[in-house]
Formats: structure tokens, C-alpha cells, sequence
């Protein structure tokens, strides 16, 4: 990919969105969650065992074989791809994420239609309390009301 296919907007916005997602995995505790009006899934990324590739020039992140994030071109000028397993967000730019924090870390949530992706780092492993600890960090961006999704982005 190009960057000149990228426009201005897309090339500083969604690269320094993809720019703070790689700080998230300088933590030795990462952990995915999505949330929806049917549920919580949720799962953990060994940062210690699994190869984290920050490729700038691509404005990529890999994360061993099963997470990836990507700046890439659109018809709009650019759109930020998260890919973790099944779990796919495309976010277009600003209103579409939020960062959040709490006592045990902190995440930046991303909104895919009626449901969201977080990507949380924990100060520490989170052994007990995973589920309350996940879903206080996405309400603070994230809930629910009659099916609706009330979205609060950071910008």
C-alpha cells in the first residue's frame, strides 16, 4: 500500500489512532472485548508470547497470527481496520472510538455498528473480576438503552 492513496485526514487521524493502538500492546496484559445488546466476548493477547510487529511504513500492527490493525485506503480516504480472530471493526475516523480508562488500565473502545471492540491494557493480570472490569471500561464509552447503542467518542 501507498501512502500517498491515503488522504491527509485518514494518513494523521486513523495513523495516530493505530499509533496509540501499538502503545496499548506495550503492556504485558491486553485484552480484547466485544460488546453487544446479545453479550460480552472476551479474550486475552500474550504480548509475551506472541511476536508484536509495528510496521510504520505500512501503518500496520500484527500481533502474532490472529490480531492485526491497519490503515487503509478507502473510497472515503481512509479507513482503520481492527481484525482479531472472527471479531472484525472498520472504523472511517472521528466519533468512531474513544479512550477510556480505569483503575486497572486503559483501552480505547471502537464503535462497529450496534456493537463495540475494546482493546484494554491492564496494569496487571486480570485473574478475577475480568467480566465487571471489561464492561465498567466500555460503559464509560459504551451502553445500551432499548437495543440502541449511546456512543460517547473521545473526539
Amino acid at each position: 500500500m501507498a501512502v500517498s492513496n491515503l488522504d491527509t485526514h485518514a494518513l494523521f487521524v486513523l495513523g495516530d489512532l493505530r499509533a496509540k493502538l501499538v502503545k496499548q500492546f506495550q503492556s504485558r496484559f491486553v485484552y480484547i472485548a466485544e460488546q453487544s445488546p446479545e453479550g460480552l466476548y472476551m479474550a486475552e493477547i500474550d504480548t509475551e508470547n506472541n511476536l508484536v510487529v509495528d510496521d510504520k511504513s505500512r501503518l500496520e500492527l500484527k500481533v502474532g497470527d490472529h490480531f492485526r490493525a491497519a490503515v487503509l485506503p478507502s473510497r472515503e480516504g481512509g479507513k482503520f481496520e481492527l481484525r482479531f480472530r472472527d471479531l472484525k471493526a472498520t472504523i472511517h475516523g472521528l466519533g468512531e472510538y474513544a479512550f477510556v480508562e480505569t483503575d486497572a488500565g486503559q483501552g480505547i473502545v471502537f464503535k462497529q455498528g450496534h456493537a463495540v471492540m475494546m482493546v484494554f491494557a491492564a496494569r496487571e493480570a486480570l485473574q478475577t473480576g475480568l467480566t465487571p472490569t471489561l464492561k465498567a471500561a466500555i460503559a464509560k464509552a459504551a451502553k445500551w438503552r432499548k437495543g440502541e447503542l449511546n456512543f460517547r467518542a473521545s473526539e
